[in-house]
Formats: structure tokens, C-alpha cells, sequence
């Protein structure tokens, strides 16, 4: 059963309407109609299968026939901040397989060779949204606005905090370091990695800069490896 976001609905709804691009899809693309069953979630976790009552292509409507909530993983956060990429669809294109391999925050970052600083985070949340459709997760990645160093330094509280570097002064790689469990924060810097002194406050603000393997990586690519790296090294615990 294909996927649809109704951020709006509440675990006790009976009913619900859809938004238009979400009725389109369903009435006009899939030739759904009156009595057919789909898929529904609310991003915070809720699957709802509803039955279709009013067909129509703007203002679909449902009732709920059974609801599964779906538990958030407790056992560690995960927090990416990345600065963006010159070619924004190479950002675009890490939000995608960050959301479909399993992130909780995403953070755009903005730091001195940071070339993209103008952000449409409207575009970037339909990217999100699209991305947890297709892989069928029921848990919606916040996306924050796009935010400097300095914030993040005074901010970001989480346990564990690493910053994926191209420098030779690492303190190893991340899947080394990375811990089982609890809130873990990974930067990744922009093309041209970050300059010397954000690295310095960064490592004075006990972050500790660990590199993603021998190869140097595209920022998009980095983005993608610390994701992955974190959450295998969770699931593996996990079981």
C-alpha cells in the first residue's frame, strides 16, 4: 500500500481529510476511489489504515479503520548537521538517504566556506516527506534552519559530539568512536571542509574531529557514511 502524509491527525481522529497534493496523487494518479483502502501516517510515529469515504482529487477524505503506533527507537538520537552543498540537489539527494537509513534532527550548517546560504525549506521538507513516504517510516526527521557555528557551539547538547575532518589531527574514525547508545551529534563540513579556527573552537567545545574511513569523501557522501556508520553500530547493539 502506498504511503500518505497527514502531519495533522491525531491518534484518536476517526476521520480525516487530505491535503490537495496528497487527494491529486490518490484520485487522479493511482485511480483510487470510495471504499478503497490506503496507508496514512502522521510523522510522529502513528500508522493508520483508512478506508477512502470522498474521493475527490482536493479534498479527499477518510475514515480510520485500525491504527499501530510505532515506537521511536529510544535507545540513541541521532543529530546531523552538514553544511549545503554548492550543488543544492547534492544536499537534497543526502536528506533522501539520510531519512531512508534513519535520522532523527537535520541541521543546515553555515560556516565560513559554506557557498550555498540561502535555503527553500519548504522544497527541503517535501524532499523529507517524500523520502519517509517511499521507505515507509512513520517518524518525520525535524529539519532546523539553517544555523552557524557559533549557535551550534552554544546549542548542541548532545552527549557525544564529533566533527567529521579532512585534517590529519583526528582522533580516529567515527565508527571507532561512536558510541552505543545516547544523543550524538556528527558535523560535516562544507566543500573546502571547515576553516582551521572553527575546528579549534570546535575542539575547544569538546567536539571531538574524527575522520570517516581513508578515503576523502563529498560532503553529501560523508553526510551519508556518518548516518549509516551510526546506526549500524546502534542496530548491532540493538540485538
Amino acid at each position: 500500500m502506498d504511503l500518505f502524509y497527514v502531519p495533522w491527525l491525531q491518534w484518536e481522529d476517526e476521520t480525516a481529510t487530505l491535503s490537495e497534493e496528497e487527494s491529486t496523487h490518490i484520485v487522479r494518479v493511482l485511480r483510487q476511489k470510495v471504499g478503497d483502502m490506503i496507508l496514512l501516517t502522521n510523522g510522529k510515529g502513528g500508522r493508520f489504515v483508512a478506508e477512502i469515504t470522498i474521493d475527490h482529487p482536493k479534498h479527499t477524505e477518510v475514515m480510520i479503520a485500525d491504527r499501530i503506533k510505532i515506537p521511536k527507537d529510544e535507545y540513541f538520537h541521532l543529530h546531523l548537521l552538514m553544511a549545503p552543498t554548492k550543488n543544492i540537489a547534492r544536499f537534497e539527494w543526502f536528506l533522501e538517504k539520510a531519512c531512508e537509513i534513519g535520522v532523527d534532527e537535520i541541521t543546515p550548517l553555515l560556516t565560513e566556506h559554506t557557498e550555498h546560504r540561502k535555503l527553500n525549506s519548504d522544497r527541503l521538507q517535501r524532499v523529507l516527506v517524500a523520502a519517509m513516504k517511499q521507505s515507509q517510516t512513520m517518524w518525520m526527521p525535524q529539519l532546523n534552519p539553517l544555523t552557524d557555528i557559533a549557535s551550534v557551539i552554544e546549542c548542541e547538547k548532545a552527549e557525544h559530539r564529533f566533527v567529521g575532518w579532512c585534517g590529519d589531527e583526528t582522533q580516529g574514525e567515527l565508527f571507532d568512536l561512536c558510541p552505543m547508545g545516547g544523543n550524538i551529534a556528527v558535523l560535516i563540513g562544507p566543500e573546502g571542509d571547515f576553516s582551521e579556527q572553527e575546528i579549534y573552537q570546535l575542539k575547544k567545545s569538546d567536539f571531538i574531529p574524527v575522520s570517516m574511513g581513508q578515503k576523502r569523501l563529498r560532503t553529501e557522501t560523508a553526510g551519508v557514511v556518518a548516518c549509516t556508520t551510526i546506526n549500524i553500530k546502534n542496530r548491532l547493539q540493538a540485538r
